[in-house]
């Protein structure tokens, strides 16, 4: 506090009087006047009295001014979000409390100045942040500020899941699952309708099947995504998995493959390099037929539904009645010999085959995409120009591909609903360390802690993987479909 005598002397200098020399002994006997000396030591003690309730005011007309943003939340998603007192001029407080935090899930850690938990509502829901400042006695009434906070809706309730009608042709369940052995090994595969269909009630256009002949002791697993802009792709990718089960089951020429098999086990005995394109040449050949076969599967389908019923075949952007089916394919034929696998597979459209050693420390992809520079480059088997010599991008004899190793963990099919997904582009598919983490994922290593157990003992483990497959991916919605044999 100022100095009542200096206090005196300013007052009269501002009020105009001048103390000259002469007056100086007049100004230090008025000064020292018992009732003039506590009158200034009343008006400074006043004076400091409003300066400190104005700073408090100020201080408080500051906080409730500040413009504080907390972060937005989700539904059901853990949530943490730092409040930076320094930041919003939240100092020199000696009180403060969040209010309305436990009914939406939340909790407010004084410590680390946090706010965190698992949102339970959605909406701009209202805090409230009681305070005082510096100066403000216990039996004051705190402060409260109102401060926004912006819970988003979890994206998945904003769909709809209608179904499909089940009396359209054609119909499918909305969603299928199997696992079972194929000779020494094992599979799981799961087909989920993606959100997309879900939302407005149409059809699930992925398929799959699998079969272990016992005959040959060859396995067979397809996997196919119907062009759901057609409207019998549904059709078509059914059609297109079965047509090669049945082939390799049924119509396969087993002389031809009795001698592939002599090929192959002389090659165990040699690794004969001139041997192997010759075993080369003779599997392509048994998969080109079975390709041939779903082909003119589905044409024949296509041409006696377009006589019983041409009014399904409306749909300008169709040239020909195959279209109407379109589908990608792909499919692995694979038997165990005596010193490893040969695995055959065949591949038309953006779907993945792709096999990882049994050390986990190498992967490859055994079929090439046709994904196309632009969007819309997929092809499909169902389209004759796939057959031709000049086939652009690939020609049929790219479409293949012969595999021999001593043992693997797993070989995996998939659809573009999982590899669009999960590897996001055509290129994290040649890389390892993606599949590692992929193979993470599906352990549990993701968002929603979702497992699948590929114990062939699991019984559950069918439902394990469709489950899996409900995972959350934004701007990723189409229908999934993935076979692991393990």
């Amino acid at each position: 506090m100022l100095d009542p005598k200096l206090y005196i002397q300013k007052l009269l200098e501002h009020r105009g009087v001048a103390i000259t020399a002469r007056k100086q002994k007049l100004l230090d006997d008025f000064i020292s006047s018992s009732a003039i000396h506590q009158a200034a030591v009343t008006i400074l003690e006043q004076q400091t009295y409003i300066m400190k309730h104005w700073r408090i005011r100020d201080k408080i007309d500051d906080i409730m001014s500040a413009r504080i943003v907390i972060p937005n939340a989700t539904v059901g998603k853990p949530y943490s979000a730092v409040i930076d007192y320094d930041q919003y001029g939240l100092t020199d407080l000696v009180y403060d409390e969040w209010t309305g935090l436990e009914e939406l899930g939340l909790q407010f850690d004084k410590e680390t100045k946090t706010i965190s938990g698992i949102p339970a509502v959605s909406g701009e829901l209202k805090l409230s942040f009681h305070f005082k400042v510096v100066g403000e006695s216990e039996s004051d009434v705190p402060n409260i500020k109102t401060i926004t906070l912006i819970v988003n809706p979890d994206p998945k309730s904003l769909w709809k899941n209608i179904p499909s009608d089940r009396d359209a042709i054609f119909w499918k369940p909305d969603d299928a699952m199997a696992a079972g052995a194929l000779g020494d090994r094992h599979i799981v595969v799961a087909s989920n309708r993606g959100r997309s269909h879900e939302n407005n009630g149409s059809f699930r256009d992925d398929d799959f099947a699998f079969k272990y002949i016992e005959n040959t002791g060859w396995s067979v697993v397809a996997v196919s995504d119907g062009a759901g802009s057609y409207p019998l792709s549904r059709r078509g990718s059914q059609l297109a998995c079965s047509a090669v089960v049945e082939y390799f089951e049924h119509l396969i020429d087993l002389q031809a493959l009795q001698d592939l098999e002599s090929k192959i086990r002389q090659y165990e005995n040699g690794k004969d390099d001139t041997l192997w394109k010759d075993i080369a040449v003779s599997a392509k050949q048994q998969l080109y037929k079975a390709v041939l076969h779903a082909h003119h599967t589905i044409k024949t389908e296509a041409t006696q539904l377009h006589t019983a019923a041409p009014e399904l075949f409306d749909n300008p952007r169709a040239k020909s009645l195959l279209d109407y089916f379109h589908a990608t394919l792909i499919f692995t034929l694979f038997k165990k010999f005596d010193s490893g696998y040969i695995i055959l597979t065949f591949g038309v459209g953006d779907c993945p085959i792709a096999i990882v050693n049994r050390d986990h420390t190498d992967t490859v992809l055994l079929n090439k995409l046709d994904v196309g520079e632009f969007g819309g480059g997929t092809r499909f088997v169902t389209q004759s120009d796939i057959y031709q010599p000049d086939a652009s991008p690939l020609t049929m004899a790219e479409r293949f591909n012969v595999y021999y190793t001593e043992d693997f963990s797993y070989l995996f099919l998939m659809t573009d609903g999982i590899y669009d997904a999960k590897f996001m582009v055509e290129a994290n598919l040649e890389k390892h360390e993606q599949w590692e983490a992929f193979i993470a994922d599906l352990e549990g290593d993701n968002d929603e802690h979702a497992l699948v157990d590929l114990d062939p003992g699991n019984e559950q483990i069918a439902a394990e993987l469709a489950s899996w497959m409900d995972f959350w991916s934004p701007g990723n919605h189409d229908d999934r479909t993935l076979a692991i044999i393990y």
